[in-house]
């Protein structure tokens, strides 16, 4: 809790007791004197049980009591007089519904989110706003196309995690006034049209073709650079000529073919590579 927290603590609590006035505190005498003559049955109105994850915010004649938020554990008030607000302080989440937003390089996407907040000032979540949880979902929508509508699609598509973290920043700021903490915000879906969904795969698989190509030329360029090197080898050696040409003759005669093969002579061969023995 920050300093300005504090503050504003102290300014709801600060005149509670003394704001009533004297036909406040004759209310609370009354109040109390039905209590004490109604007990024991008054017990079971007047005591509440607070759990571990809520705090009750009590307000005595309007004005909040002093101390702040009750619980967890047990507390009482006085019948009449005393109005209970409950607050859950656990983490919770929603969804933001699909929003169609115009981005920046005048694509239109179907955008969906979710949001996960907290109640940390159980005080100002009741006195500062009306509907906490609503409000956080109406920000919330409206921070996405906000936020959204200054990136490109690629910038969308690629870079949501930024994205997110901006706009859990910019709903953390504004909600801070209403006691509220923004935790996290994802961005879950991002839906392209149907003729643009075509028209990036399309793209996309003419880039792939035209690297396979590239791949492709590579691979033969290499295969001639390797040919014409193991040419002139066998050029400058006839004995590696020899040992190729048997090699040649072995790996024919293991398949299991018709094929007769007649070898040439080996000199004969020499004769065309113009080496002698």
């Amino acid at each position: 809790m920050n300093v300005r927290e504090k503050r504003e603590i102290t300014g709801l609590n600060g005149n509670s007791s003394s704001d009533l006035g004297v036909c406040g505190w004759i209310l609370v005498c009354l109040s109390f004197l039905i209590f004490l003559m109604t007990f024991p049955l008054s017990s079971f109105l007047c005591f509440e049980i607070v759990m571990e994850y809520q705090r009750a915010v009590i307000f005595r004649l309007g004005h909040i009591r002093k101390g702040g938020p009750k619980g967890p554990g047990i507390y009482f008030i006085l019948p009449c007089i005393d109005e209970v607000v409950t607050v859950d302080m656990r983490t919770v989440s929603f969804d933001i519904p699909p929003q169609e937003i115009l981005t920046k390089d005048s694509v239109t996407v179907l955008v969906d989110g979710v949001v996960y907040y907290r109640v940390q000032n159980a005080i100002l979540s009741v006195t500062k706003v009306a509907f906490a949880d609503s409000a956080t979902r109406l920000l919330a929508q409206t921070t996405l196309r906000n936020v959204l509508g200054t990136k490109s699609l690629s910038q969308i598509l690629s870079d949501r995690e930024e994205i997110a973290h901006s706009m859990q920043i910019t709903l953390d700021e504004a909600t801070d006034d209403w006691g509220i903490k923004v935790e996290r915000v994802e961005i879950k879906d991002v839906k392209l049209p149907i003729q643009l969904q075509r028209a990036m795969a399309a793209e996309a698989e003419a880039t792939r073709e035209a690297r396979a190509k590239v791949i492709a030329a590579e691979g033969e360029r290499n295969s001639s650079l390797a040919l014409k090197e193991a040419a002139l080898v066998i050029t400058e050696s006839p004995a590696a000529l020899q040992l190729r040409y048997l090699q040649t003759l072995t790996t024919i005669a293991a398949e299991k073919n018709s094929t007769i093969v007649f070898p040439l002579p080996l000199d004969m061969l020499q004769s065309f590579t113009g080496t002698k023995r």
